[in-house]
């Protein structure tokens, strides 16, 4: 984070992306001993800020990876940000899962797969009008934040890919995640 903050592309925009790792990363330190994550979780959680990281210091259009993978593959748009909406939906599903597992009577039951991902989904269209607000703010200051590239269909992207990302973590993870919060279990009174 500290890396990202020196010298990014544009100030406001690296604030409004690391928010998340600036208030998210001291809330799990403090609860960690009252709701320990499993660790499936937190190597999820950093990788997921490093992508914050790095989309906040170029900002997602100006990522330098994918204006590779664009000029590689004849994109028409740097698809760094795609890779943070699919992030969105894919590292959150789990978060949401060892939560709604942990602390809610669905634990086993079929509700928890689909429930998780409408509340990922939910996450990604707050997060979709929060970016509206910043528009309606910042105005044209706030298109390096938007990274919309001049897709008119951004918004509906950005959440598709969360949705995707967040089904895929669910099918892909589950079986997983489900050993590793027993492992927690075992060894913690969680």
């Amino acid at each position: 984070m500290v890396l990202s903050g020196w010298a990014p592309r544009d100030r406001a925009t690296w604030f409004l992306e690391t928010v998340w790792v600036l208030v998210g990363l001291p809330l799990i330190v403090l609860a960690r001993r009252r709701f320990p994550l499993t660790d499936l979780l937190c190597c999820l959680l950093a990788a997921h800020a490093l992508v914050l990281a790095v989309g906040g210091h170029y900002t997602y259009a100006q990522v330098p990876a994918g204006d590779w993978v664009r000029d590689t593959f004849h994109l028409s748009r740097n698809p760094y940000d795609r890779l943070g909406h699919l992030f969105q939906g894919f590292v959150p599903a789990v978060l949401v899962r060892e939560v709604l597992s942990r602390r809610s009577p669905l634990r086993g039951s079929r509700w928890l797969a689909p429930l998780t991902v409408c509340a990922c989904l939910a996450f990604s269209a707050l997060f979709e009008l929060f970016e509206w607000a910043a528009a309606e703010i910042g105005g044209h200051g706030a298109d390096a934040f938007l990274a919309t590239q001049g897709d008119p269909w951004d918004t509906q992207w950005d959440m598709f890919c969360a949705l995707i990302g967040a089904v895929v973590s669910v099918l892909v993870l589950s079986r997983l995640h489900d050993r590793r919060m027993a492992a927690l279990a075992a060894h913690s009174d969680v």
